[in-house]
């Protein structure tokens, strides 16, 4: 997003069934009318094992406080899947990295419609919040995990195109 614009004025590119651009508009616009747009998911793992999860902002567009277990969001009109994952890493977490692709997928309810790329990166150093987006994050294992579930509510995109074998790979040695 250009320093200075507001979120809503972000071009997305709408996308058809088959994932083939039919239009750009704004972001605001995008969400006013539903409209498919594309979404990248990142999973952050650590070199334990543990799940970063985070709480997004009460600021945010669309689930506002929810808890997620993958960083990411709207990929930018005529901007790259890869592209986009590195850039919301960086934004989101403040993790500089290169998340490997592990699957693609469709997300669809009554706010958001979205074709998503999911991505994983292993990540054991710190985590910032430099664009505000995330109120706070913290890892957790599988056991973590169900209990932060038992009481809070997620974000459902996330939960639907993230499934559990994905989120908590084998630790490393």
């Amino acid at each position: 997003m250009a320093h200075g614009s507001e979120p809503g004025d972000e071009l997305v590119d709408i996308v058809d069934e088959h994932d083939r651009v039919v239009a750009t508009v704004p972001r605001r616009r995008m969400r006013a009318e539903r409209l498919r747009h594309r979404a990248v998911f990142i999973v952050v793992s650590s070199g334990r094992g543990e799940l970063l999860v985070h709480r997004r902002s009460d600021s945010k567009d669309l689930w506002p406080s929810r808890w997620d277990i993958g960083v990411g969001g709207v990929v930018g009109a005529g901007e790259a899947w890869h592209d986009a994952a590195r850039r919301e890493l960086a934004e989101e977490v403040g993790i500089l990295a290169d998340p490997v692709l592990l699957h693609t997928g469709t997300y669809a309810d009554d706010e958001v419609d979205v074709v998503g790329r999911c991505y994983r990166v292993v990540h054991d150093g710190p985590v910032s919040f430099p664009d505000g987006e995330v109120a706070e994050a913290r890892w957790v294992d599988g056991v973590g995990l169900d209990a932060l579930m038992a009481t809070e509510r997620f974000v459902p995109d996330s939960l639907a195109l993230l499934p559990r074998g994905s989120l908590f790979p084998s630790a490393g040695p």
